[in-house]
């Protein structure tokens, strides 16, 4: 069945609401499994696919080694296969790092199921249509002239978020999952025993209901709501720029709470980054995740006043850039600076070369600080005392090295090189949102959790809304996987609810 623009029938098995990453994961999934399904995207068609769109596509999952990950991806050539260094990073692996990221607050059920079901979720979706490649240019350095990869994550998305939402879209559309869009989910009807029977929407035609059994909720957090970030997040938050869509206002998680949903989760945290400060308001659909400035462990970061104010080496970027948004957002006018000498700029991320982007250029320190109105003198300060705390040791980007620095605060653990080779390139970065952490309580079957510790019968969440695996920091592309690994689960059991 095509898409459709308003609702034709009077009832669905499984109602989706949002079309990302994890809700249509769930309505391939709920349809395969021989339900009739129903999406109910808030935005028009030409803005759709969720905060999914605006990824780099990067996926988290448990492997042995290349020849492992190449059952994902295209064939690679003997030649190819031969330049690859590709560490193994096994289930055990994967679990630890979602623990020591979470500072051992994520939910041990639903951590343990992510990790079991990561790579053969990965595997369902290129059953669907969804192409894997190796990530060289994010995820590698090349080293002595091989590959180097590194922090536990070498694929994405073939034409990154854009592609992969547009991959599981084209397969909605030849199961026959009718799409409306322009409609969102705006409440949940409950039958007298509590289940799900029918939803509220509200879309072009006004207010109308449509039946179904089940409903997965998948419409984002509310990372685009100013006031809930002000509220849940604390002051300053309604003043941070939003990486991705605009129509992620909360709307799941106000249903499930009215419906009797527990919450769970670090609902005062969220997974914000390094963003560009001349960036929009919202996430620009032509530029996509470009506006992200990730190379900092191969710099310097500082602040107006000239100083810095974390340990840009402290981890793999993998493992410290969700947490860094915040750290910028504290800073005088929410800003910072991104400073890089010569040795360095032939490794910087691709996102650094777009035309967009806030950038300035000197031969000396005081010159880039006074492109940028830093203070002069405390930035030649800071850069001298770096410089001289750093250890002459040997510097490899693509191994926790060590080579770090002694006698400053904060330090730099690791890829710390002297910043003495100009010109000197620098870039004004600002706090863009991702996602929030905080959602309401699932169980393993993707199930929503009422305050009385029972499965609300008929309603699921998965994605940003489904809380409990993210506190304080996240690993780098576990959150695709996740909304996968659970909008496949959830879109399952709730097909086969319906059959019963």
């Amino acid at each position: 069945m095509p898409e459709i623009e308003k609702i034709t029938r009077d009832g669905y098995d499984v109602i989706v609401a949002g079309a990302g990453n994890a809700a249509l994961s769930a309505a391939i999934a709920a349809r395969e499994s021989g339900a009739s399904v129903l999406v109910l995207e808030k935005a028009p068609r030409a803005a759709r696919g969720g905060n999914s769109y605006f990824t780099g596509g990067l996926v988290r999952f448990p492997f042995s080694g290349i020849d492992n990950v190449e059952e994902l991806i295209d064939p690679l050539s003997d030649d190819e296969r031969g330049l690859i260094d590709l560490p193994p990073y096994s289930e055990e692996s994967l679990y630890a790092d979602l623990m020591r990221i979470s500072e051992g607050m994520a939910d041990a059920e639903l951590s343990g199921t992510l990790v079991q079901n990561a790579r053969p979720t990965l595997s369902w979706l290129r059953s669907h249509g969804v192409r894997w490649v190796l990530a060289y240019g994010r995820q590698s350095y090349k080293v002595d002239g091989r590959f180097k990869f590194w922090g536990g994550l070498p694929v994405e998305a073939v034409g990154a978020g854009d592609g992969l939402v547009d991959s599981l879209f084209e397969a909605t559309d030849a199961m026959g999952v009718d799409i409306a869009y322009g409609t969102m989910a705006d409440g949940l009807e409950l039958a007298a025993d509590g289940s799900i029977k029918g939803v509220f929407m509200r879309g072009p035609d006004g207010k109308s209901r449509v039946a179904c059994s089940a409903i997965v909720l998948a419409c984002g957090g509310f990372e685009a709501n100013p006031e809930m970030r002000a509220r849940y997040l604390g002051p300053g938050w309604d003043l941070a720029t939003v990486r991705g869509t605009q129509y992620n206002t909360g709307d799941g998680l106000r249903m499930g709470i009215q419906a009797g949903a527990q919450v769970a989760g670090h609902f005062s945290g969220c997974h914000a980054v390094a963003w560009d400060a001349s960036a929009p308001k919202f996430g620009d659909r032509k530029i996509g995740d470009l506006f992200q400035k990730h190379s900092y462990p191969l710099g310097l970061i500082v602040n107006k006043a000239g100083e810095r104010f974390v340990d840009e080496g402290a981890d793999f970027r993998n493992f410290t850039y969700a947490k860094y948004g915040k750290e910028i957002l504290n800073q005088p006018g929410r800003i910072a600076f991104q400073v890089f000498d010569q040795q360095v700029i032939d490794m910087l991320r691709d996102e650094y070369r777009i035309k967009e982007v806030a950038k300035a250029e000197s031969d000396t320190i005081r010159g880039l600080a006074e492109a940028f109105d830093i203070d002069a003198d405390s930035l030649d300060q800071t850069v001298s005392d770096y410089n001289n705390a750093v250890q002459e040791t040997a510097y490899d980007p693509a191994v926790l090295d060590g080579k770090g620095t002694i006698g400053i605060t904060p330090p730099k653990s690791n890829w710390a090189l002297k910043l003495d080779k100009p010109p000197f390139v620098g870039f004004a970065v600002t706090c863009g949102i991702t996602f929030t952490f905080g959602g309401l309580k699932i169980n393993r079957h993707a199930q929503v959790i009422d305050t009385q510790e029972r499965p609300i019968r008929g309603l699921y969440a998965a994605g940003e809304l489904a809380g409990g695996l993210w506190y304080e920091n996240y690993p780098g592309g576990s959150g695709l996987t996740a909304g996968a690994v659970f909008g496949r689960i959830a879109g399952a059991h709730a097909a086969g609810l319906s059959a019963g």
